[in-house]
């Protein structure tokens, strides 16, 4: 049987909604995006076109070889008892061994398995890169709201130093650092938005959509409290390694075939010739046409090159089984780097965290000195450059994780 659609709402969805903690409008958007890519791509599109090619050739290997028909006339007419042979007419149907055209379409149906396979790899790899994408927009636009809310910030800072210069507890230097540092956040803003403007396009040309398409990512992500559980054993039942599965199945098949083509071919035939009556004499059926069926036999004598067939199947099913084992190694090689830096992110966002905290603790002490005067603005300028590293540190965190688990989810996705 060829092997029918199935759902993947559970690959669409699993990348995100393992997570308790991750916001609505995320789930929503990501899972519109993969429907729209996989929709729109033109290499799915091509690759389910192979796929319907496939299935469309177990109608064509199922039918019987051509009919022969052919027609003589007799230029000179051979003289028979019964009178002069006109022409020939005849008809001859070829019929393979028993068993053969079903060993031909359950080989083409195995194709056709292999051909669907394909198209199934083809839009989880669409999805995982359409997903990553996504996390690099979030990571983007992120980083410029913490790069905005560091300028808010010394816009404060800004004021406090002006007044502290005013009465003398501050000097213009300090008022002048503040402003250099804002023009380097201001450049970092341009880089962004210049980055952001790459990015967008590259999603939206994974979509198949106009390049200048509106692109909505989550304002906030978050970890989720537990990973979601997975083994390195699932990747066993990994698309790319079903397809080596299907591909030594067609072999399978494919001997078959190459065994009943080694048995006989029965040859079903008939064949007419008209004939003139006599006039020279009256005899018994004068002129009676000849009807004469045939039967024929094709025997293969030498069977070297079905043999030759043969070993090169064994050959084949051997290098599959390699390629298999390679392939399954390399993905696991895959899933546990993936779970490294998965983990390793959220060692990082925790750290962060904590740092951010600390710094935050810093900076209140800091501004509860300006009441007193004893404000020192290079170290407000420090723990601000802290604060906006942290952050950044966090936003990239949360990027390399859920990439990662997207990774994982490809892997073990069934």
């Amino acid at each position: 049987m060829i092997i029918q659609p199935i759902r993947y709402w559970h690959f669409v969805f699993a990348i995100i909604l393992f997570s308790a903690n991750a916001v609505k409008v995320y789930s929503q958007d990501l899972a519109s995006y993969l429907e729209v890519a996989e929709k729109n791509n033109t290499a799915i599109q091509a690759f389910d076109l192979n796929y319907e090619i496939a299935k469309e050739k177990i109608n064509e290997v199922g039918g019987l070889p051509d009919t022969e028909i052919s027609a003589a006339y007799f230029v000179s007419t051979p003289e028979t008892r019964v009178g002069s042979q006109r022409a020939r007419f005849s008809v001859k149907q070829m019929i393979p061994w028993f068993g053969t055209i079903a060993a031909r379409e359950n080989y083409q149906n195995a194709l056709a398995n292999t051909e669907y396979v394909n198209y199934v790899i083809a839009k989880q790899k669409l999805r995982l890169e359409v997903a990553q994408k996504y996390y690099e927009l979030y990571q983007i636009q992120a980083t410029k709201k913490i790069v905005n809310e560091s300028l808010d910030l010394l816009s404060k800072y800004e004021e406090l130093a002006l007044n502290a210069v005013e009465v003398g507890t501050a000097s213009a230097v300090d008022f002048l650092k503040i402003q250099i540092r804002q023009n380097d956040l201001h450049a970092q803003l341009a880089l962004l938005d210049e980055d952001l403007k790459a990015a967008k396009i590259q999603f939206n040309a994974l979509l198949n959509i106009e390049v200048e398409s509106a692109v909505q990512v989550a304002d906030s992500l978050y970890l989720p409290e537990e990973d979601f559980e997975s083994t390195i054993t699932d990747i066993s039942s990994n698309y790319e390694i079903l397809n080596y599965d299907k591909l030594a199945e067609s072999i399978v098949q494919e001997e078959l075939i190459n065994q009943r083509d080694a048995a006989p071919k029965i040859g079903l035939g008939l064949d007419y010739l008209p004939v003139s009556e006599r006039t020279d004499m009256v005899v018994e059926n004068n002129g009676k046409d000849i009807i004469m069926p045939m039967i024929s036999v094709s025997v293969p004598l030498f069977t070297s090159k079905y043999k030759s067939i043969s070993r090169q199947n064994e050959i084949k099913q051997a290098a599959i089984n390699a390629q298999k084992s390679d392939r399954l190694n390399l993905l696991k090689g895959m899933y546990a780097d993936a779970i490294r830096i998965r983990n390793s992110a959220r060692i990082d966002f925790l750290k962060e965290a904590e740092n951010l905290k600390q710094a935050r603790n810093a900076e209140e002490i800091l501004l509860k000195n300006y009441e007193t005067g004893t404000i020192d603005f290079n170290e407000i300028l420090d723990i601000q450059e802290l604060q906006l590293r942290f952050n950044r540190n966090q936003v990239d965190a949360i990027m390399r994780y859920y990439k990662q688990v997207a990774i994982i989810n490809y892997l073990t996705s069934k």
